[in-house]
Protein backbone atom coordinates (compact mmCIF):
# COMPACT_ATOMS: atom_id res chain seq x y z
CA UNK A 1 0.00 0.00 0.00
CA UNK A 2 1.40 3.39 -0.93
CA UNK A 3 2.09 6.16 1.53
CA UNK A 4 -0.82 8.38 0.43
CA UNK A 5 -3.35 5.55 0.84
CA UNK A 6 -2.00 4.79 4.33
CA UNK A 7 -2.30 8.46 5.28
CA UNK A 8 -5.93 8.67 4.08
CA UNK A 9 -6.88 5.45 5.88
CA UNK A 10 -5.30 6.65 9.14
CA UNK A 11 -6.84 10.11 8.79
CA UNK A 12 -10.33 8.59 8.49
CA UNK A 13 -10.00 5.80 11.06
CA UNK A 14 -8.33 8.11 13.57
CA UNK A 15 -10.97 10.81 13.19
CA UNK A 16 -8.83 13.53 11.62
CA UNK A 17 -6.06 12.29 13.95
CA UNK A 18 -8.10 13.05 17.10
CA UNK A 19 -7.54 9.41 18.03
CA UNK A 20 -3.88 10.22 18.56
CA UNK A 21 -4.79 12.28 21.61
CA UNK A 22 -2.63 11.06 24.51
CA UNK A 23 -5.59 11.52 26.88
CA UNK A 24 -9.01 9.93 26.25
CA UNK A 25 -8.78 9.37 22.48
CA UNK A 26 -12.35 7.97 22.40
CA UNK A 27 -13.66 11.16 23.95
CA UNK A 28 -11.61 13.22 21.50
CA UNK A 29 -13.15 11.23 18.65
CA UNK A 30 -16.62 11.85 20.04
CA UNK A 31 -15.87 15.60 20.02
CA UNK A 32 -15.16 15.24 16.29
CA UNK A 33 -18.49 13.43 15.98
CA UNK A 34 -20.22 16.35 17.71
CA UNK A 35 -18.57 18.80 15.31
CA UNK A 36 -19.69 16.73 12.31
CA UNK A 37 -23.18 16.58 13.81
CA UNK A 38 -23.27 20.39 13.93
CA UNK A 39 -22.83 20.35 10.14
CA UNK A 40 -25.39 17.56 9.62
CA UNK A 41 -28.10 18.48 12.14
CA UNK A 42 -30.38 20.28 9.68
CA UNK A 43 -30.28 17.60 6.99
CA UNK A 44 -33.40 15.70 6.03
CA UNK A 45 -33.55 12.39 7.93
CA UNK A 46 -32.95 10.34 4.77
CA UNK A 47 -29.78 12.32 3.96
CA UNK A 48 -28.60 12.18 7.58
CA UNK A 49 -29.12 8.41 7.61
CA UNK A 50 -27.32 8.02 4.27
CA UNK A 51 -24.27 9.81 5.68
CA UNK A 52 -24.40 7.58 8.78
CA UNK A 53 -24.36 4.51 6.53
CA UNK A 54 -21.41 5.93 4.55
CA UNK A 55 -19.49 6.70 7.76
CA UNK A 56 -20.23 3.16 8.98
CA UNK A 57 -19.03 1.56 5.75
CA UNK A 58 -15.93 3.75 5.48
CA UNK A 59 -15.25 3.22 9.17
CA UNK A 60 -15.56 -0.54 8.94
CA UNK A 61 -13.12 -0.70 6.05
CA UNK A 62 -10.59 1.83 7.40
CA UNK A 63 -10.70 0.43 10.95
CA UNK A 64 -9.95 -3.04 9.61
CA UNK A 65 -7.08 -1.73 7.49
CA UNK A 66 -5.71 0.30 10.41
CA UNK A 67 -5.69 -2.77 12.65
CA UNK A 68 -3.53 -4.54 10.07
CA UNK A 69 -1.24 -1.53 9.53
CA UNK A 70 -0.71 -0.90 13.24
CA UNK A 71 -0.72 -4.56 14.24
CA UNK A 72 -3.30 -4.25 17.01
CA UNK A 73 -6.93 -5.18 17.57
CA UNK A 74 -9.36 -2.28 18.14
CA UNK A 75 -6.45 0.13 18.64
CA UNK A 76 -7.31 3.03 20.94
CA UNK A 77 -6.34 5.47 18.17
CA UNK A 78 -9.20 4.20 15.97
CA UNK A 79 -12.07 6.58 16.75
CA UNK A 80 -14.19 6.49 13.59
CA UNK A 81 -16.43 4.15 15.61
CA UNK A 82 -17.05 6.87 18.20
CA UNK A 83 -17.83 9.36 15.44
CA UNK A 84 -20.33 6.98 13.83
CA UNK A 85 -21.82 6.05 17.20
CA UNK A 86 -22.40 9.67 18.18
CA UNK A 87 -24.03 10.42 14.83
CA UNK A 88 -26.39 7.45 15.38
CA UNK A 89 -27.08 8.66 18.93
CA UNK A 90 -28.22 12.03 17.58
CA UNK A 91 -30.40 10.77 14.70
CA UNK A 92 -33.71 12.69 14.81
CA UNK A 93 -33.01 13.99 18.33
CA UNK A 94 -33.83 17.66 19.03
CA UNK A 95 -30.82 19.79 18.11
CA UNK A 96 -30.55 22.07 21.13
CA UNK A 97 -27.27 22.28 23.03
CA UNK A 98 -28.83 20.46 25.98
CA UNK A 99 -29.50 17.39 23.81
CA UNK A 100 -26.11 17.59 22.07
CA UNK A 101 -24.28 17.66 25.40
CA UNK A 102 -26.56 15.00 26.93
CA UNK A 103 -26.03 12.86 23.83
CA UNK A 104 -22.27 13.24 24.22
CA UNK A 105 -22.26 12.04 27.82
CA UNK A 106 -24.92 9.35 27.40
CA UNK A 107 -23.12 7.94 24.36
CA UNK A 108 -19.73 7.94 26.12
CA UNK A 109 -21.31 6.16 29.12
CA UNK A 110 -22.86 3.42 26.96
CA UNK A 111 -19.64 3.12 24.94
CA UNK A 112 -17.54 2.67 28.08
CA UNK A 113 -19.93 0.40 30.02
CA UNK A 114 -20.96 -1.65 26.95
CA UNK A 115 -24.21 -3.16 28.24
CA UNK A 116 -25.40 -6.49 26.83
CA UNK A 117 -24.90 -7.45 23.99
CA UNK A 118 -22.44 -4.70 23.02
CA UNK A 119 -19.41 -6.37 24.60
CA UNK A 120 -20.10 -9.46 22.48
CA UNK A 121 -20.23 -7.34 19.30
CA UNK A 122 -16.82 -5.91 20.15
CA UNK A 123 -15.36 -9.42 19.90
CA UNK A 124 -16.23 -9.72 16.19
CA UNK A 125 -13.19 -9.82 13.92
CA UNK A 126 -11.84 -6.80 12.05
CA UNK A 127 -13.43 -3.46 11.33
CA UNK A 128 -16.95 -4.79 11.89
CA UNK A 129 -16.08 -5.61 15.51
CA UNK A 130 -14.58 -2.16 15.97
CA UNK A 131 -17.70 -0.44 14.64
CA UNK A 132 -20.70 -2.46 15.81
CA UNK A 133 -20.39 -2.01 19.59
CA UNK A 134 -20.30 1.77 19.12
CA UNK A 135 -23.24 1.70 16.73
CA UNK A 136 -25.08 -0.26 19.43
CA UNK A 137 -24.09 2.33 22.05
CA UNK A 138 -25.41 4.98 19.66
CA UNK A 139 -28.73 3.14 19.32
CA UNK A 140 -29.09 2.77 23.10
CA UNK A 141 -28.26 6.47 23.49
CA UNK A 142 -30.73 7.47 20.79
CA UNK A 143 -33.56 5.56 22.49
CA UNK A 144 -32.79 7.25 25.81
CA UNK A 145 -32.58 10.70 24.20
CA UNK A 146 -35.84 10.16 22.30
CA UNK A 147 -37.57 9.18 25.56
CA UNK A 148 -36.14 12.28 27.24
CA UNK A 149 -37.40 14.46 24.36
CA UNK A 150 -40.91 13.01 24.72
CA UNK A 151 -40.83 13.50 28.49
CA UNK A 152 -39.59 17.10 28.19
CA UNK A 153 -42.19 18.00 25.55
CA UNK A 154 -45.09 17.05 27.85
Amino acid sequence: MNRAARAVILFISQGAYSGRSPIAPGTAGTVVGLLIFLVMKDLAPVHYLAICVLVFLAGTWTAGRTEVMLGCTDCSSIVIDEIAGYLVAMFMVPTGWNFMVAGFFVFRAFDIVKPWPLRRLEKLHGGLGVMLDDIGAGIYSNVLLQLAAVYISR
